[in-house]
């Protein structure tokens, strides 16, 4: 697929290009500090900081020993943001996580239930191996991904901002875990697959990380400061052909509502209108990170498994077949050429 820039995008000012500019060098700094402790995996960083600067939510999928939690806590320190973290078990209840109200009793006598914060009350929490938790636990972050608040006791109590969960999942070893519920996986806006690092990464890695002291990364930025890329990205213009490249990707892989073959017969269910809207702003994110003001259906197209993998369902005519959703997005995108 070529290249192709957006088709008459609005205008943009010149104080959109300047903040875009600046917003760019800070970035890449951010990636340089990123680059100190996370060896290769550019493609999983590009997409890392896509999510965050894009306001979403991530879901790390890889086998262990990969770097997914050291990707997490390096990101909390060149952010300089407050971090958590929480070992997702079997055992593990709502409360700890949300929080939880205990009962108090004052000198007088008098008795009143105090609220006390659980590990969510954060701005980068890391729910790792989010899928060994039951899917009453999992729910309980619903609320919080998708409105930046909990209610514990009928009160609500607002998250810090912002707040982001970046979760971790093993593919591969299923035996002791639930699958996420489809209403938490939507509220993922990317999943990122981490894959084996090539082999002069891993030489780089295994040198760097082997000797008597190693280079940590420094912070590059703050929560201000990402608040502000937010809000920015949300200013980036988009043309009307990348507007029309979302809807039909995201409208194409809807059984009910599309004509390609491989998607009536083979997918369950596909992706609603929060795919849309976060293929919208993951697209301007990686624009920005490509120092391109405006994004290209190109983005549109590198997006699409990351945003609609997890989105959507194959039924059983597509697993006795041996078709795997890699193939049904390939052909949504072969679409937008």
């Amino acid at each position: 697929m070529s290249a192709r820039a957006a088709d008459f995008p609005p205008p943009a000012t010149g104080d959109i290009l300047s903040e875009v500019e600046t917003l760019g060098t800070r970035v890449a700094e951010l990636r340089a500090q990123i680059g100190k402790a996370i060896f290769g995996q550019q493609e999983v960083i590009d997409q890392t900081l896509i999510t965050l600067l894009s306001g979403g939510h991530m879901l790390l999928v890889g086998v262990p020993g990969l770097g997914k939690s050291k990707l997490v806590e390096t990101l909390a320190t060149v952010l300089g943001m407050a971090s958590k973290r929480v070992q997702f078990t079997p055992d593990l209840m709502p409360a700890d996580i949300l929080g939880s109200e205990v009962l108090d009793e004052a000198a007088g006598g008098r008795r009143s239930f105090r609220f006390v914060p659980g590990p969510v009350f954060c701005q980068l929490l890391m729910a790792d191996e989010i899928n060994r938790a039951s899917p009453r636990t999992q729910s309980a972050l619903l609320q919080a991904m998708q409105e930046g608040r909990v209610a514990v006791g009928g009160v609500e109590h607002p998250l810090p901002r912002p707040f982001h969960v970046l979760a971790t999942q093993n593919p591969i070893e299923q035996e002791g875990t639930y699958p996420l519920p489809e209403a938490q996986l939507d509220r993922f806006l990317l999943e990122i697959q981490v894959r084996y690092p090539d082999l002069a990464d891993e030489r780089t890695m295994l040198l760097a990380t082997t000797g008597a002291a190693e280079a940590p990364p420094v912070q590059a930025f703050d929560a201000e400061s990402l608040l502000a890329a937010q809000a920015l990205i949300r200013r980036v213009p988009v043309g009307t052909s990348v507007v029309d490249a979302i809807l039909a990707l995201v409208r194409g892989g809807r059984p009910e509502s599309t004509t390609l073959e491989i998607v009536r017969r083979h997918v369950a269910w596909g992706p609603g209108p929060r795919a849309a809207q976060g293929l919208m702003l993951a697209t301007r994110a990686r624009a920005l990170l490509d120092g391109r003001l405006s994004p290209s259906i190109d983005d549109v197209a590198a997006l699409a498994p990351p945003v609609l993998r997890h989105r959507m369902a194959l039924n059983f005519s597509a697993r006795a077949e041996g078709v795997i959703l890699a193939d049904v997005i390939g052909k949504l995108v072969e679409g937008l050429a």
